[in-house]
C-alpha cells in the first residue's frame, strides 16, 4: 500500500460534530481556531437539508464559528447542480426553509422528484404524488438517505426510510447527491487543490461521513457526538481510521500525529 500523502484538507461535518439545533459542541470553536492555524484547507461538508445554506451560516455564526459561505458545501448545492445538468422541473420534498437554495429552478408540471428533509411533506397525498410522477417517468432524486438524525429530544427519522418507500413502491432505486456517495466527496475537495489521500474527514455518522470519506479514498475519524451510537465503528469495513470523543479530540489528534 502507498504510503499516506502529508494532510492538507480537513472536511468537518457540521450537524451533531460541531453543533446540536442550536447548540455548539463543547470546546468546538476553540478547536476550530486551532485546526485554522494550521496550513491545512478546511471545508465544511453537510447533508442538512433542513435549512438554506444562508441560514445555516447564520447559525453557525451566532454559535461563535469563524466560518466563510464559501467553505461550506451541502447537499441542497449538489443536488442543484443535478437538476441544472438534468434540465428537469423537480416537485421538491423539502422543507420551505431549503427553498431559497433552488431559487431560479423551474418547478412547474414537474418531471423529477427530489427528496430531502422535509416532515411537513411526508404525508400520503404528497407521497402519492412523488409515486405517481415516478411510475410515468420521472427520476428519483435523493439529497441523501440518512436513516436518522440527532435533535435536542432525540434521534429522528431522516429522508432515507421515505426514499426507500418510494424505491419500494415504484420498484426503482433513486440517485442520491450528498454523503456517502463518492461523487459528494469528490465535488467538495475541487479548488482545494488537495487529492482525496491528502484529506481528513470528521463525522459523527459512521456510514455517511467516515464511510463515504473512505470510499472515496480520504481517512475518515469518527466522534461520539451527535448521531453516534455504540458500536457504530463496526458497521462499516474498513473500520473508521479513528475514533474520538468530540471534535476537539478528533483536532487534538491532527496537530499532534497527522501534521
Amino acid at each position: 500500500m502507498a504510503a499516506r500523502r502529508a494532510l492538507k484538507a480537513v472536511l468537518v461535518d457540521l450537524s451533531g460534530t460541531l453543533h446540536i439545533e442550536d447548540s455548539a459542541v463543547p470546546g468546538a470553536q476553540e478547536a476550530l481556531k486551532r485546526l485554522r492555524s494550521t496550513p491545512v484547507t478546511i471545508r465544511f461538508v453537510t447533508n442538512t437539508t433542513k435549512e438554506c445554506k444562508r441560514d445555516l451560516l447564520e447559525r453557525l455564526t451566532k454559535l461563535g464559528f469563524d466560518i466563510a459561505e464559501n467553505e461550506i458545501f451541502t447537499s441542497l448545492t449538489a443536488a442543484r447542480n443535478l437538476l441544472e445538468q438534468k434540465q428537469v422541473r423537480p416537485l421538491l420534498m423539502v422543507d420551505d426553509k431549503a427553498l431559497p437554495d433552488f431559487t431560479g429552478i423551474a418547478t412547474n408540471d414537474p418531471n423529477a422528484v427530489v427528496v430531502g428533509l422535509a416532515p411537513e411533506h411526508f404525508h400520503y397525498e404528497m407521497m402519492n404524488r412523488a409515486f405517481w410522477l415516478i411510475l410515468d417517468g420521472a427520476p428519483l432524486i435523493a439529497i441523501h438517505k440518512a436513516r436518522y438524525f440527532k435533535k435536542k429530544d432525540g434521534l429522528a427519522l431522516g429522508p432515507g426510510p421515505f426514499v426507500a418507500g418510494l424505491e419500494y413502491a415504484t420498484d426503482t432505486k433513486a440517485t442520491v447527491v450528498g454523503k456517502p456517495e463518492k461523487t459528494f466527496f469528490l465535488e467538495a475537495l475541487r479548488g482545494t487543490g488537495c487529492a482525496p489521500e491528502e484529506a481528513v474527514m470528521i463525522g459523527d455518522d459512521c456510514r455517511d461521513d467516515v464511510g463515504g470519506a473512505q470510499n472515496a479514498g480520504m481517512r475518515g475519524i469518527l466522534v461520539r457526538t451527535g448521531k453516534y451510537r455504540p458500536a457504530d465503528e463496526d458497521k462499516i469495513n474498513p473500520a473508521p481510521y479513528l475514533t474520538c470523543e468530540n471534535f476537539p479530540e478528533a483536532v487534538e489528534h491532527i496537530l499532534e500525529h497527522l501534521l
